[in-house]
């Protein structure tokens, strides 16, 4: 939703910044001016600066102990940042979008935001934010601020209950945003091609519509009290240009076509199958309905309950594109979140893993046991880097081509962990790498 609004708000004449996580593949894409990263002298120069005054303002105060930290933890770091760069590049507008929650988020120090917005809940982040939906809608709905225009998706109702409450106690109408008619009609059609990117464009539609006439744009219509506004064609431009790289990608390359979608809590996962199947089912890739047309996966998730996500992909596909009697993937291919066999790149490494797990394959062993039980028809592979997953895959890809004609083309799914995908797009740009 962030780079919707993102996208709409650059058209008037105004610099417009972006800050999002997690990145992909360089850290500089967290803090964006005008849809473009801040460059690396920028994000140097501004590092230095936040990092300079916390150590003079450490060395300042002689009542603190030594024991206490100097420097807030990664994210809060990076969010000081963005806001600093912002205020020194100009920056007209700002969609900031929180990292974790709401609540206690470190995003969430902005006193007087224009519009406040919440996409499709789901379950993730439990060890911060509850177990349940409504734990998880109370951490969400702390952004809401008196004097600033509200918006949410439709919830299930143990969410829904929760946003209206808290909004309630805070003083603001919340309004429910549903699928804007020029997106259910297809009279748009959106960048980001998937089904349910469309609820996500709707509220962005809505939350930029009320930003702009926060700021004196008038004539922009007022999507709280005629929510199906009609789309000043800045909009439709940017809905149709709309990007985000490992978001519903497709790219393309000799013998292979490679879907690509970051995906790590169950709702997510079942709509990135869901995605999967409309791009198998579309009349472009009616070939790749037939049994003997390879489909491959590459997956992993590292750090949250990988074998769950498996078992609802799988079940998002078989429903959607396979009778009892076929399989969604000819080929499943299980990978770390390590990039390239040589080689180290510090903006692709997580720190959030257990490296035990890591060395020993454990999580990707788990997940071949998964699929073998689910669906003991597709070749599983287990392979430690994603540079061999995307080997393996164009090797595939090459082999059906012999037998089946140059112009013959494979598809190929890469989701899971966003880390995953970003060290995929790295690969696949990678000369090194290439076929």
């Amino acid at each position: 939703m962030a780079q919707y609004k993102s996208t709409d708000a650059a058209h008037p004449p105004t610099k417009v910044g972006l800050y999002t996580s997690p990145h992909l593949r360089s850290v500089r894409e967290r803090i964006q001016i005008d849809n473009e990263p801040i460059s690396e002298p920028l994000f140097a120069k501004y590092f230095f600066d936040i990092w300079h005054r916390l150590e003079a303002a450490a060395a300042a105060d002689v009542s603190s102990s030594s024991d206490v930290p100097t420097k807030p933890v990664y994210f809060r770091y990076l969010t000081l940042m963005a806001f600093h760069a912002y205020l020194n590049e100009g920056v007209d507008s700002a969609v900031i979008e929180c990292g974790i929650g709401g609540e206690y988020d470190s995003t969430n120090i902005l006193a007087n935001p224009t519009v406040t917005a919440v996409t499709s809940l789901g379950i993730d982040h439990t060890a911060m934010l509850g177990s349940t939906l409504a734990e998880i809608a109370w951490h969400k709905a702390g952004i809401f601020k008196q004097g600033s225009v509200a918006f949410t998706a439709p919830q299930k109702a143990e969410a829904m209950t929760v946003l209206d409450e808290r909004a309630s106690e805070r003083g603001v109408k919340l309004h429910v945003i549903d699928v804007h008619p020029a997106l259910e009609n297809n009279s748009i059609k959106l960048g980001l091609g998937a089904a349910f990117q469309k609820i996500n464009a709707s509220v962005a539609i809505a939350a930029a519509a009320a930003h702009l006439r926060a700021l004196g744009h008038a004539s922009i219509p007022d999507p709280t009290t005629s929510p199906a506004i009609d789309l000043p064609q800045e909009f439709v431009r940017g809905l149709e240009q709309v990007r985000w790289a490992g978001r519903c990608e497709i790219r393309r390359e000799k013998n292979i076509a490679w879907h690509i979608d970051g995906a790590h809590t169950l709702e997510s996962i079942q709509v990135t199958g869901q995605w999967f199947s409309e791009q198998i089912l579309s009349g472009s890739q009616k070939a790749a309905c037939q049994d003997r047309v390879p489909r491959i996966l590459i997956f992993n998730q590292q750090t949250r309950d990988a074998s769950a996500l498996a078992r609802v992909l799988y079940t998002a596909l078989q429903s959607s594109i396979s009778s009892a009697s076929t399989s969604p993937f000819t080929h499943v291919i299980f990978t770390t979140n390590q990039t390239f066999s040589r080689g180290y790149k510090a903006d692709l490494v997580s720190m959030n893993t257990n490296q035990q797990e890591v060395d020993t394959l454990a999580v990707q062993k788990a997940l071949a046991n998964t699929w073998s039980e689910i669906d003991g028809s597709a070749e599983v592979h287990v392979l430690r880097t994603i540079e061999e997953a995307v080997a393996t895959a164009r090797a595939i890809a090459r082999e059906y081509a012999n037998a089946a004609g140059p112009d013959a083309e494979v598809m190929a799914l890469v989701t899971g962990s966003l880390h995953l995908v970003g060290g995929a797009l790295e690969v696949l740009e990678s000369k090194s790498a290439a076929q």
